[in-house]
């Protein structure tokens, strides 16, 4: 698929203001700083489409791209940053639960994981989560460039093995870099073919 035209809409804290209709939304997620900003641009080729964390405000809020004016990409908050507070840290889990449990045209959401790091006990337990839920999920790994030879399949091994530990089907998984564009490809056909789907219900 190719990206034509990505535009931002709008930002938001209360998921019943997310745009109306009935496009579907592609959700990205992730810990703090896990490249998810840097992502979205790559994926879309449009440097400052998604603000990166310069600007940690941005991070507060549900933010919608409308991508070849057919479907949207939703940048979510990134969890787990702990010097927000626990009132801070509360109020983003509130955001996030509320649109991923409440919205109807989420029809897919990606969970950003940092390729360098071994399993985190909180990616683990949002996939637990999201999967008690029934929410259709993938996995990206990011950062990809930042590994040498075989260290980074070692560390998508580690990743997998504890995920079977849990899941008797694993999430469909895809390995990037914003850095130099890999995954692009993959991921962009794989939410094209969801599409396909999705249009010839």
């Amino acid at each position: 698929m190719e990206i034509s035209n990505a535009e931002f809409i709008v930002s938001n804290t209360d998921v019943k203001k997310c745009p109306p209709g009935h496009l579907p939304e592609y959700a990205f997620i992730g810990r703090s700083n896990v490249g998810k900003s840097s992502l979205i641009n790559m994926l879309t080729g449009r440097k400052g489409l998604a603000m990166t964390s310069a600007t940690p405000g941005k991070t507060m809020l549900i933010n919608h791209f409308l991508i070849n004016d057919s479907w949207c990409i939703v940048d979510l908050p990134g969890y787990g940053y702990a010097r927000r507070g626990m009132k801070g840290q509360e109020q983003i889990r509130t955001i996030i639960e509320d649109y991923i449990l409440e919205r109807e045209q989420m029809t897919n959401l990606f969970l950003l994981i940092d390729s360098r790091l071994e399993p985190q006990k909180i990616d683990m337990e949002f996939m637990e989560w999201l999967g008690e839920n029934g929410i259709p999920f993938s996995i990206i790994f990011t950062k990809a460039d930042k590994l040498k030879g075989g260290r980074l399949k070692m560390n998508i091994n580690a990743y997998i093995r504890e995920l079977r530990k849990q899941w008797e089907e694993l999430p469909p998984y895809f390995v990037s870099s914003s850095e130099d564009r890999m995954g692009r490809t993959e991921i962009l056909d794989y939410i094209e073919s969801i599409n396909k789907e999705v249009n010839s219900k």
